[in-house]
């Protein structure tokens, strides 16, 4: 019998709050797992501990066969292409079995999660400023953004699914990076339609950077439209549901045919527009952050001269436009960026909704 490990390959955070939740997740897992199953986690990037050192830790307790699964609500290109470089890499490195399970996904457990966290910030607003009819409402859902079409129609199916399950009289979704529309441009786009209430619902796991942008942007619209009543509701966290999923992905490894992960992966099949992304070699870019820690510059908007109480993205969109070539908040961080890997330019970087909205800033 081999003895099984568990591994959780999280992105990474340079937010503390965020690295402390996923170790929380990480920590309340074992409980739906068979107790004799050894459960570690680490980061792909920024945080500490890395992946490595988590698969280390599993081998250290005598695990032979180690079920990987991405921290991650879809699949696009770190649970695609990076996590599975580094377990790849760390398998044949030191003749361990490793398999790699499906990322969260468009899963019922999931949209009810999603649901409750909606529910419960429209339950909170209609004790503080009275009823407001679902029909009169409506729900806008943010996720991450990504240079893969899979994991953006992921999150606007999750947005329709709520949409219609809840009844809201209309939707919108909008991301906090890399493709369209941002959140600025999604929510001005909103107050448009007529409605007297606006959800905000940001579908992450957990806290960061990004939660402070969709929430400082929501506070931005709603200061330049009094009349209608923004909601922001909670990210997901550790909500049961989403510990359900996990667990799922997990045990479903070990299944007589185990599901398949990316099944409309990009680097395997023809997308629309992304047709020359297939057959792309695979290989993790993230070793030049690997576990820089949630301290590294760029953690905040303190050492920023372009953000004032949140970070807009601008930072970032001004760091390639001058081909400094980051992953990050955008700062410099003092070390050789010039490493030779190419990434696939996104089709649709120059969208007016896209990352480019964020010079507006500028000119204010």
């Amino acid at each position: 019998m081999k003895k099984i490990g568990v591994m959780i390959c999280g992105h990474g955070s340079r937010s503390q709050v965020a690295v402390d939740q996923f170790s929380v997740l990480a920590e309340k897992l074992p409980a739906l797992l068979p107790r004799d199953w050894a459960v570690e986690y680490g980061y792909l990037e920024f945080a500490n501990p890395v992946i490595r050192d988590g698969l280390d830790r599993l081998r250290a307790q005598g695990c032979d066969k180690i079920l990987a699964v991405p921290g991650m609500l879809f699949a696009a290109m770190h649970s695609k292409n990076d996590i599975p470089t580094v377990l790849n890499t760390y398998a044949a490195k030191h003749g361990i079995e490793v398999s790699y399970g499906r990322e969260l996904g468009v899963d019922p457990k999931m949209i009810a999660a999603a649901g409750a966290r909606i529910q419960e910030a429209l339950d909170s607003a209609n004790a503080e400023y009275g009823p407001v009819p679902m029909h009169e409402t409506c729900l806008v859902v943010i996720g991450r953004g990504a240079s893969d079409p899979d994991a953006n129609g992921n999150v606007a199916k999750i947005a329709r699914m709520l949409h219609e399950g809840m009844g809201f009289g209309w939707y919108e979704t909008g991301y906090s990076g890399v493709t369209f529309p941002l959140v600025e441009p999604c929510l001005q786009h909103t107050t448009k339609l007529g409605y007297k209430r606006v959800v905000v619902f940001p579908y992450f796991l957990f806290s960061g950077i990004l939660i402070d942008r969709i929430y400082g942007f929501t506070d931005q619209v709603a200061a330049e439209n009094l009349d209608i009543q923004f909601v922001k509701a909670k990210y997901l966290n550790d909500h049961d549901q989403v510990l359900a999923t996990f667990a799922e992905r997990i045990t479903e490894q070990v299944g007589e045919i185990p599901p398949p992960n990316c099944a409309m992966c990009k680097y395997r099949t023809q997308v629309l527009g992304f047709e020359s992304e297939v057959g792309a070699v695979q290989e993790s870019h993230h070793h030049h952050v690997e576990g820089q820690g949630a301290s590294a510059p760029g953690s905040n908007v303190e050492d920023c001269k372009l953000c004032d109480s949140f970070c807009t993205g601008l930072c970032r969109l001004e760091s390639q436009a001058a081909q400094h070539h980051d992953h990050s908040h955008g700062h410099a961080h003092g070390h050789d960026h010039s490493h030779d890997h190419v990434h696939a330019t996104y089709p649709h970087a120059d969208h007016p909704h896209g990352p480019e909205s964020a010079r507006k800033t500028l000119k204010n």
